[in-house]
């Protein structure tokens, strides 16, 4: 069974794992690998389009454009909010199938400098650290990153391409594979797997 206590300890230990090899910080949670050159998107820049929908960077500007969504509509999805439990949603994500869907999740969105071996690690962190107050959205969840990450395309290993969930309600490769899309809708799928079980009528 999990405790407040032992979610505690989980998230401490995977934010001091990470801590070590950050070297920018969360400031930097898109660095976009998917073309001729490496185009950066900062927190700050995010944090802009979140709450005014002003695009105030290249790179975020083409990730809005190829996304399959409007400027207006991932603006919206992004700042969404979720109810959730810290136990549950910890529960889901240690479980086996939990571990299986951050694998699957983190296919070409990695972090920048360790890639693979810390993926797992920093996106549970993160939505972990951004379900503390019961709530998760996409741009607090993006914000809550530990280390920097990109959206790699490169020489066959990464595709640039995610896989969002669920599969099923999405039309096309922009909307079923872009990151601002997955990121859109992965509070949502967290959500519906992180419930407890209700408590037994008395």
């Amino acid at each position: 069974m999990f405790s407040r206590l032992a979610v505690g300890i989980f998230v401490g230990a995977a934010l001091a794992a990470l801590a070590a090899h950050a070297e920018a910080g969360t400031s930097l949670p898109v660095r976009w690998n998917t073309g001729g050159a490496v185009w950066t998107t900062t927190s700050s820049e995010f944090k802009t389009f979140c709450e005014t929908g002003d695009v105030t960077d290249r790179a975020l500007d083409a990730g809005v454009n190829n996304s399959g969504w409007t400027a207006e509509e991932i603006q919206w999805g992004m700042t969404k909010s979720y109810s959730v439990d810290i136990i549950g949603v910890s529960r889901f994500l240690y479980s086996d199938d939990g571990v299986k869907f951050l694998k699957d999740q983190t296919a070409s969105y990695i972090p920048y400098w360790r890639i693979k071996k810390t993926a797992v690690v920093a996106l549970r962190s993160a939505i972990i650290a951004d379900s503390i107050d019961g709530k998760i959205s996409p741009a607090s969840i993006m914000a809550a990153l530990p280390v920097d990450f990109r959206l790699a395309d490169t020489c066959g290993t990464y595709t640039g391409a995610l896989n969002r969930c669920p599969p099923d309600k999405c039309e096309g490769d922009a909307q079923c594979t872009s990151l601002l899309s997955w990121f859109v809708f992965l509070p949502a799928y967290v959500q519906a797997n992180s419930q407890l079980p209700e408590a037994p009528a008395r």
